[in-house]
């Protein structure tokens, strides 16, 4: 093994082209790669809506969400179902496990949803069944449409003509939907005095618009020579075709639709209101197919947007409102300026190490080579170029030296001691490739638990791991083949004056560490005592650090979700809105805003200006938003950022208490917990639950014994006031090739408020018509807006935003309902919450997993159960109290220096930092092998045990110093990088200097310690050989005593 090394010293074309191989082929993937913002990811919800025009909460969730969640409960690959039960809507989401194929979930529930279908009310909708893939909840790109001119159905019928097509057929785009849209439709505005008077019933109306409007398939004909389409006039194709339409007879009187109604080309809904930048719009998202290049689709988009401009209708404009490729774009710019300082950077320290800048020029062609090397190996996995391949590449800059930098040093120092400098890079690889191979090794068995862990982690992180290992991988063969061939040829035989400079500086730290490693082994009692009290301290701060799934990024969008009081119109909704509207504009900071706003709620976000054109990040928009937002009179307009992570929730904190008990007795507890929370200080802001009960409902109370005297029809009353009442519509009508509803509804003026509805007219006995409030009255009742279910148990949802970590805040939520909660009472999680308590007790096991596949690859490699020990024992718990320190503590920054949550030198305990951690398992263990391995050596050759081991740390101090300078050097830009995708790497930055370089000045005292305390006396048996292998000693040789 120690003579692979030889081979491409002698033969440094071979060394050559097999780095030129790597090279070529790094080149080539390079453009192959698609480009997205994480990985691909099989987490997907498979949503179910059904709509049931003008029926109540209750009715909604009985005969529609019940039966279908029941029916799909036992369909495969679900992890939980929640539904939400509303006014005329049922929606039914099923979030599926992580990779279940979403295509066999969406099958196997569209058959349950089927086989139930004739069980849902026949004036119910079909369902609509969906998926969702958690990534794509949010389109890659929002197009806003506005016309001071056109209607917005005259917008909406216009995008779905001749925009929608058009950007759907560019290659990559999965869909393009309208949001906001109105579409066209025939509405008959029924005037209840009018009818009354001419003795028309709302059933004569919609029986009159189903038979007179009927679309007939008619054939054709079949002669013997010619055969001819035939068509019928069946139906109607044109307002004034409906306005003529004959409703009753009353003799020789025909009365017409006309008469009774005010018919218009209307829209099907006026409960929407859509705005950007303050003026009303129809939004288009345009969705992104993900096996495609996000970069490339959107800018095909913008392209055919360019295009569609110069066709669209006089006044109409046409603006990019979002686009998330900004941020990919921005992230991806700040990672690669990232990369080159660190690059930067590292060259210089290496430099600076060596004295030489032809010495360092060996490392230096490492890092292009191990990166681009990574690059190949991603395309051969099938990764993708994101933002965490990215983050692996800029952390590998740091990684990928080491092994260079051991064998430039190790031949240095030969060539010092009079070697020339083949012979010395022959005898200096020879020494390192145990080293090197156990290293390269000590890192891939780190990443290879990370990429195969499960859950939310393990699929973000499998192509991080495997970009970092690949990367080290390619760094282990360029320092095996090139390094020694280039060390060969560019290390100096002669010091320069700066070289001897270094090398006497070099010296002059290598004898006071050895004289302070000298007082440290006297004193190893107090070592000991040290090193375990640290180890122990690491539990502790890692169990008392805050936690969360992953630290908030500034993607440059505030979102507000309007909670506005109960039973509020759309212009009263839309007038809180436009006050927060208001509020956006008056920042400095503001570039767009969007609006959606329906009666009851509102949702919109304001879109702070790009990352290079404003000095206040995302998080200071936000706290400096929240007190004038906080100032609207009337609403609660709470503010938070888009999730770090794809993730199907909404907030951060989504806190789930169901039971069987009704929605009322839950709510109680609910307002208990809500308390306390809001008393606790972790929220920043009180929880918002999702059910409550405080929107005001009329019951019409039909008096059923007046109603059975009269011999009035109960399903015809029904019927009557569905038509007049619900919005509902009874068919269809054809106009320029595209098919529109037609509804008969009574004019808005006439159901203002619910006492105006006792002076409408139902069918009574042989067809006349009796005013409503003859047969029934109003009761006033309370009613929750929505009545929400999960896991088909009554539930209630508790969401709300953290002031510290999510942890700490779920602790007090978690804490409250142990204590408030009766038994039969279940509490789960749902959003980011869920995927941070199933990933909390995972990392744990990874990192005793990453420990023992590195013992065993080490225990391999030395032959020996104690060496490993030694290493891993004397380096990992004082590198992870390094990094926890950081976790553990708040120390503020320096003025002007932000980082991420807590703007000071600190972060949390989140997916990235976890990372982090297991990555220092492998980089510390390093500085123990080089130690260990010339220690072994050097008792060989005849020192004791302690002589030794000084002997191997003063040596190897040199490489030590400068793989932990390299790697510091290559992740300190980490911890101050700003902008896009700041946050994860400065969390990950911080982890790994802090926990290198606390743990480097550790672990060199430390690991000599242990050595001498456990190691193995190799002097010993080096002699016990010696003599068995004399010839005069003759006899079967004896087996070595047993570790």
């Amino acid at each position: 093994m120690k003579g692979l090394t030889d081979v491409f010293v002698r033969r440094p074309v071979l060394a050559i082209v097999v780095n030129l191989l790597i090279l070529v082929a790094g080149v080539q993937a390079i453009r192959s790669l698609s480009v997205r913002q994480y990985p691909r990811l099989e987490l997907a919800t498979v949503t179910i809506s059904t709509v049931y025009v003008g029926a109540s909460a209750d009715l909604v969730r009985g005969f529609i969400t019940t039966p279908i969640e029941r029916a799909i409960s036992a369909a495969d690959g679900i992890e939980y179902i929640e539904s939400e039960s509303t006014q005329g809507i049922s929606t039914i989401r099923a979030r599926l496990r992580l990779n279940f194929p979403a295509s066999d979930a969406l099958a196997d529930i569209s058959a349950r949803v089927n086989q139930v279908r004739n069980e849902l009310p026949p004036e119910a909708e079909l369902p609509t069944i969906l998926i969702e893939p958690s990534d794509a909840q949010i389109a890659a790109m929002y197009l806003s449409f506005r016309s001071p001119i056109l209607e917005p159905n005259q917008v909406t019928d216009y995008l779905v003509r001749e925009v929608q097509p058009r950007l759907s057929a560019i290659d990559g785009v999965q869909r393009a939907d309208l949001l906001g849209g109105r579409a066209f439709a025939l509405r008959a505005w029924l005037d209840p005095q009018r009818m009354a008077s001419l003795g028309v019933s709302p059933s004569d109306v919609s029986r009159a618009l189903a038979d007179e409007n009927y679309l007939a398939a008619v054939g054709n004909t079949d002669g013997a020579l010619v055969r001819v389409d035939l068509t019928a006039t069946t139906d109607l194709q044109s307002v004034d075709q409906f306005r003529r339409l004959v409703v009753r007879r009353d003799g020789d009187t025909l009365i017409r639709l006309a008469d009774v109604a005010d018919v218009q080309l209307g829209s099907e809904s006026y409960d929407q209101d859509v705005r950007f930048a303050g003026e009303r719009a129809v939004f288009m998202g345009v969705w992104v197919r993900p096996n495609a290049n996000a970069l490339e689709v959107i800018e095909r988009v913008r392209a055919e947007l360019a295009l569609l401009q110069a066709d669209l209708p006089v006044g109409m404009e046409a603006t990019v409102a979002y686009d998330s490729t900004e941020y990919i774009e921005d992230a991806i710019r700040e990672v690669t300026r990232t990369l080159l300082e660190t690059v930067l950077i590292v060259v210089l320290v290496i430099t600076a190490f060596l004295g030489s800048l032809r010495g360092s020029i060996v490392p230096v062609v490492a890092i292009p080579l191990s990166l681009i090397g990574a690059v190949f190996l991603m395309q051969v996995l099938g990764f993708t170029l994101n933002l965490l391949t990215l983050l692996a590449i800029v952390l590998s800059v740091g990684l990928v030296v080491d092994d260079a930098i051991v064998v430039v040093e190790n031949v240095e120092r030969h060539i010092r001691e009079g070697q020339t400098r083949v012979q010395a890079a022959l005898l200096g690889a020879r020494e390192l490739v145990g080293p090197i191979i156990a290293m390269t090794i000590t890192l891939l068995a780190v990443y290879v638990p990370v990429g195969f862990q499960g859950g939310m982690t393990g699929e973000l992180f499998r192509e991080f791991a495997f970009t970092l290992a690949g990367a080290v991988l390619i760094s282990g063969i360029v320092a095996l083949t090139l390094s020694p061939v280039m060390s060969s040829r560019l290390v100096p035989e002669k010091q320069g004056r700066i070289a001897r400079a270094v090398a006497r500086a070099f010296s002059a730290v290598q004898r006071g560490y050895g004289h302070a490693l000298d007082t440290t082994l006297a004193m190893r009692p107090v070592v000991y005592v040290v090193w375990i009290l640290i180890a122990l301290a690491t539990i502790p701060m890692f169990m008392l650090s805050s936690s969360e799934l992953a630290p908030e990024e500034d993607q440059g969008v505030v979102f507000s979700s309007l909670e506005v009081p109960a039973n509020a119109s759309l212009e009263q909704v839309s007038a809180y809105a436009g006050e927060l509207q208001h509020v956006f504009e008056q920042d400095p900071d503001y570039h767009q805003s969007f609006q959606l706003t329906t009666p009851g709620t509102a949702f919109g976000g304001m879109i702070a200006a790009p990352w290079q054109e404003r000095e206040r990040d995302i998080f200071a928009i936000q706290g400096a938003l929240t007190p004038r937002v906080s100032a609207i009179a009337g609403v609660r307009a709470p503010l938070f950022l888009p999730a770090a992570l794809p993730s199907p929730g909404t907030l951060p904190i989504e806190f789930v208490v169901s039971a069987s008990a009704d929605h009322e007795e839950i709510v109680r507890y609910t307002e208990r917990l809500t308390e306390i929370a809001a008393q606790s200080g972790e929220f920043a802001f009180p929880p918002i639950s999702d059910v409550r009960f405080d929107e005001a409902r009329a019951d019409i109370v039909l008096d059923r014994d007046q109603i059975a005297a009269m011999g009035v029809n109960m399903g015809q009353i029904g019927s009557d006031l569905s038509w007049m009442l619900s919005g509902n519509y009874v068919n269809r009508f054809n106009m320029a090739g595209r098919s529109y509803r037609v509804i008969p509804q009574i004019v808005r003026t006439s159901r203002l408020v619910p006492r105006q509805l006792q002076d409408i007219h139902v069918t009574g006995p042989n067809g006349t018509l009796i005013p409503l409030g003859a047969i029934a009255t109003l009761q006033e009742t309370v009613e929750p807006r929505t009545l929400n279910r999960f896991q088909q148990l009554n539930s209630v949802k508790l969401s709300g935003v953290p002031a510290r970590s999510v942890d700490a805040a779920l602790r007090v939520l978690e804490e409250a309902a142990a204590e408030t909660l009766p038994p039969g009472y279940r509490v789960d999680y749902t959003g980011e919450s869920r995927q941070l308590r199933q990933e909390a007790g995972k990392f744990l096991p990874v990192l005793g997993l990453a420990l023992l596949v590195i013992f065993l690859v080490l225990a391999a490699q030395f032959d020996s159960f104690r060496d490993p020990f030694v290493i891993l024992a004397g380096s990992v718990p004082l590198a992870l109290f390094g990094a926890l320190v950081f976790t553990f503590l708040h120390f503020e920054g320096p003025p002007g220096v932000e980082f991420g949550l807590t703007s000071g030198w600190t972060t949390t305990l989140n997916i990235y930092s976890q990372v982090g951690l297991v990555t220092l398992v492998g980089l510390i263990a390093k500085h123990g092998i080089l130690i260990v391995e010339f220690a072994n050596d050097a008792q060989r050759e005849g020192l004791s045990k302690i002589e030794a081991v000084k002997h191997a740390a003063a040596t190897r101090l040199r490489p030590i110093l400068m793989t932990t300078a390299a790697t510091i050097a290559g992740h300190f830009p980490l911890t101050l990088v700003t902008g896009p995708g700041a946050e994860a790497r400065n969390s990950i930055g911080l982890v790994l200097v802090g926990g290198m370089a606390i743990g480097t000045i550790f672990t060199l005292f430390v690991v000599p310690a242990v050595y001498v305390l456990i190691a193995r006396e190799h002097r010993v048996r080096v002699e016990e050989k010696r003599r068995e292998e004399e010839p005069e000693m003759g006899g079967a040789l004896l087996p070595s005593p047993a570790e």
